[in-house]
């Protein structure tokens, strides 16, 4: 089994709160817990207690500013994009696009190299429909890793079957990182495809993303990053981590669900055939024969999620106000503080490395992850209890599930000291 147990110096913070904790936490130089939690008003039940949400890996809450932003874009501002004359699809188009350039910019990439999807699934699949159907043949290998999400894997299971491509599958090293020395061992000139989680939906590792690139490019083969878990927490820069695609959805990043993006070299997409047809794609049609646009516009057939992208560009801007860096600080500081709260339980097993990226998964022995999150629902704890999309992790793992708490910017120490105290509860029901 590749889990990390932590352990505690701590015992006494684990009956039921963490009153004390900054106390007893080594102190990090710069670090200020932030105070965000009045931007979300999802955070309140329906009596108007606090709701203590620790599922941001799933999804994030949304701020007032991008529900506003979206609010304004369904109503005073609402018109078409690309295709009117008149004044308000105007100015539409522009705050449409201005959403792609932010987009863009804010992973350190280009407009012209940045499609929107439906999200980082649909970006995957594009990849995996357009460019592999394109390129992939019998004998070709696509190299995975034992963490991935299965919007990473059943993609480029669907193009192995119809290509002959083969897919291998990078272990983990004992605490859950993707082992890339053995990565590097495994791979060969027939590989033509690496895809990876830049950061771990259920474990929280950090991918080496720029020393993954290396080892792809060094035997001829293409790099795709899945952003999901790394953009709301991690600076994001394509050209120091030397991608070739890079994915990742507004919905996880405070915006709004049903929009993503797909950034990919525009070498690489100016080759790739559209995989839909429709509106907006084309460049001229004729019963005869029809041409397409140039990228990004070749792949976003029909009338785009207009509204998804201006409440993309409004989580950008909020993010970026806040300010990624002192996001990750503050999502390290809790994680490491429910780390070391819970590491004094001798029955709790967590998973991953010790430096989590916001996410921590963990299981009790002899309580079943469902019956723990569904104890602490009842005290207005909200986690996530499941496979998480990663079933062969969790094979890995030797275990059916595993509990998850994952933090976002409006997270507080009150929301772990409320997960301590649930567990501690969880502990005295199953005795």
């Amino acid at each position: 089994m590749s889990d990390h147990m932590l352990t505690s110096a701590h015992p006494e913070l684990v009956e039921g709160s963490v009153k004390g904790l900054r106390q007893a936490l080594p102190e990090r130089d710069g670090v200020q817990l932030l105070n965000h939690r009045a931007d979300f008003p999802g955070l309140v039940t329906a009596n108007g207690d606090p709701w203590h949400y620790l599922d941001t890996a799933a999804t994030a809450q949304k701020p007032h500013a991008v529900i506003d932003a979206i609010a304004r874009a369904y109503g005073r501002d609402y018109a078409t994009v690309h295709r009117g004359v008149y004044a308000r699809s105007a100015d539409m188009t522009r705050a449409y696009e201005d959403a792609r350039r932010k987009a863009a910019a804010f992973i350190g990439g280009r407009e012209d190299e940045t499609v929107f999807t439906r999200g980082a699934t649909e970006g995957i699949n594009l990849v995996a429909h357009s460019w592999g159907i394109t390129n992939l043949k019998p004998g070709d290998r696509i190299m995975l890793s034992q963490l991935e999400h299965h919007s990473n894997i059943v993609p480029w299971q669907l193009v192995a079957e119809r290509t002959g491509a083969v897919i291998d599958v990078a272990p983990l090293t004992y605490d859950g990182q993707i082992d890339l020395d053995v990565m590097a061992a495994m791979l060969t000139a027939r590989h033509k495809m690496v895809a990876l989680a830049h950061v771990s939906n259920v474990l929280g590792s950090v991918l080496d993303a720029r020393r993954a690139a290396d080892l792809a490019h060094n035997v001829g083969a293409l790099l795709l990053l899945d952003g999901c878990q790394a953009v709301p927490r991690l600076a994001v820069d394509i050209a120091a981590l030397d991608c070739d695609f890079y994915v990742y959805s507004a919905h996880k990043l405070y915006g709004p669900t049903g929009i993503g993006v797909l950034w990919g070299r525009a070498g690489l997409l100016d080759a790739m055939p559209p995989w839909q047809g429709g509106g907006a794609m084309i460049d001229r049609v004729t019963f005869a024969r029809t041409t397409y646009a140039p990228p990004p516009q070749r792949f976003e057939a029909g009338t785009p999620h207009i509204a998804g992208a201006v409440g993309l560009a409004a989580a950008i801007d909020y993010v970026t106000g806040i300010g990624v860096e002192a996001i990750h600080a503050h999502e390290t500081e809790l994680v490491e503080a429910a780390q070391e709260a819970l590491a004094g339980i001798n029955a709790l097993t967590v998973f991953g490395p010790r430096a989590s990226a916001g996410i921590l998964s963990f299981a009790l022995e002899g309580v079943h992850p469902h019956d723990i999150g569904t104890i602490l629902d009842e005290g207005n704890v909200a986690i996530r209890a499941g496979h998480h999309c990663a079933q062969p992790l969790m094979d890995h793992l030797g275990v059916p599930a595993t509990a998850r708490a994952s933090f976002g910017v409006y997270n507080t120490l009150d929301d772990v000291d409320a997960l301590v105290r649930g567990l501690d509860r969880v502990r005295r029901i199953f005795g």
